[in-house]
């Protein structure tokens, strides 16, 4: 296990007790003994290491002791995390946003799952041109709190010190405004890059083998903010692509890769502009 994020700070005494799902999950879920060493993730964002000090389980309670009090000091280094030093984290340097056009809801979870693994700090379901009206009804009632849940257990289960999140879905038109907002906190164009997965290769973009990397590495370069739009399982229509192109002005990417689900293409698009802009 990674880490457990708490929503409480240790007392004076540096212990902190642990019920409800928490503790079923340390539990029955991760079987912790005392004695046992748990990294858990500070409201302040701090990475700080705990040992399992007492297992009560008529209670369901479960008491750690923290194994250095210190002051909140924000979140850590991701290169100091299991040493529960404690310091300072500076900002990563590249914000990801990911735009997802709403799939069915299984292929939603997974998504919301995969990005916050990867380290993509927020998520926007888009309704679309090609999202069923049942994706779209499903995203309603308690369906947020859910993907709030799959976001802790993926960073719990990743290590993530960021704290993504999900957005209430908006329009397409409401996303490019949305996404142009981002743009302009970021400081302009040159501090930002936006890109559309489309799977039809286009004339102006970037399409095949390492020409491809060149062109987004260039592009993002010098981005503080990147933002990355990615079809459902209807992909992204060509009317719509013409928007975002146009009046986002994002830049279209084709992978020349087999046929993907959109559940894989958004994996596959976060980790390959990832990896040709920050080189991770």
């Amino acid at each position: 296990m990674r880490q457990l994020i708490i929503q409480k700070n240790p007392d004076k005494k540096g212990l902190i007790l642990i019920e409800g799902k928490d503790f079923h999950y340390l539990h029955q879920v991760l079987r912790v003994k005392a004695g046992d060493m748990i990294n858990l993730r500070l409201p302040d964002g701090a990475l700080q290491n705990s040992t399992v000090c007492k297992i009560d389980e008529n209670a369901k309670k479960i008491t750690l002791q923290v194994c250095a009090l210190r002051e909140p000091q924000g979140p850590q280094k991701r290169g100091e995390a299991e040493s529960g030093v404690g310091e300072a984290l500076e900002p990563p340097p590249v914000e990801y946003t990911l735009f997802q056009f709403i799939p069915k809801p299984q292929k939603m979870d997974l998504i919301v799952r995969q990005a916050t693994e990867c380290g993509v700090k927020n998520i926007v379901p888009v309704i679309s041109e090609y999202t069923q009206k049942g994706s779209i009804d499903s995203m309603s009632g308690g369906r947020l709190e859910r993907l709030e849940r799959i976001v802790r257990e993926a960073r719990q289960q990743s290590g993530s010190p960021l704290d993504t999140k999900v957005f209430e879905p908006v329009t397409v038109e409401q996303a490019i405004e949305l996404w142009n907002k981002m743009k302009e906190e970021a400081g302009g164009e040159e501090n930002s890059a936006g890109f559309v997965l489309s799977e039809r290769a286009i004339e102006d973009g970037p399409s095949t083998g390492s020409g491809t990397a060149t062109v987004i590495s260039g592009i993002g370069g010098t981005a503080r903010v990147v933002a990355i739009f990615c079809g459902n399982e209807g992909g992204i229509s060509p009317d719509e692509l013409e928007l975002l192109t146009k009046k986002a002005l994002l830049q279209p990417v084709h992978f020349s890769v087999n046929i993907l689900r959109c559940e894989t293409a958004a994996l596959y698009g976060i980790a390959a502009i990832q990896t040709a802009i920050s080189g991770i």
